[in-house]
């Protein structure tokens, strides 16, 4: 759930170098970046913990040098299917952007949070996700010790 307030921090500032003021139609747009965003954040923890749990099982989790190769394996695998949800994202919504027919202000106001906030996400699930899971799992399981493969929430 860490993604929702970095893509809250991309709309609120595209909101603002657009000069929109806040209004149904933006909270809509806010609504679906979170619900998006939190589907995507869930993903990249998932990712990040099948990657752990993969090398904890091979038996390559000893260091901390161990745990940033598992994460960073885990968050590669996790950039291609966010760069496809971020691409897809774009080309639909920046014509909208441009479009001048009826309706079209209140949908820029739908699409406005919404192309903000999915490019912080990017930009921000990449490189604070990784970094915060590593220092969790090191300071919670890999430094007490509690790392224990019988005990791994995913079978084998």
């Amino acid at each position: 759930m860490l993604a929702v307030p970095f893509s809250l921090v991309g709309a609120i500032w595209f909101l603002w170098l657009l000069n929109y003021n806040v209004s149904i139609a933006v909270w809509v747009g806010m609504i679906a970046l979170m619900g998006l965003d939190a589907e995507t954040g869930v993903f990249m923890l998932l990712f990040l913990d099948l990657a752990y749990y993969d090398a904890v099982r091979r038996g390559k989790m000893k260091t901390y040098e161990d745990l940033k190769e598992a994460i960073i394996h885990g968050a590669v695998k996790r950039i291609r299917p966010k760069m496809m949800t971020v691409m897809a994202m774009f080309m639909g919504l920046i014509p909208i952007m441009y479009s001048m027919g009826t309706g079209a202000d209140m949908m820029k106001r739908i699409a406005a949070p919404m192309i903000g906030g999915i490019f912080t996400s990017f930009i921000l699930e990449l490189l604070v996700y990784p970094p915060i899971y590593s220092i969790w799992k090191w300071r919670y399981e890999m430094k007490h010790g509690t790392v224990d493969v019988g005990k791994l929430p995913i079978p084998e």
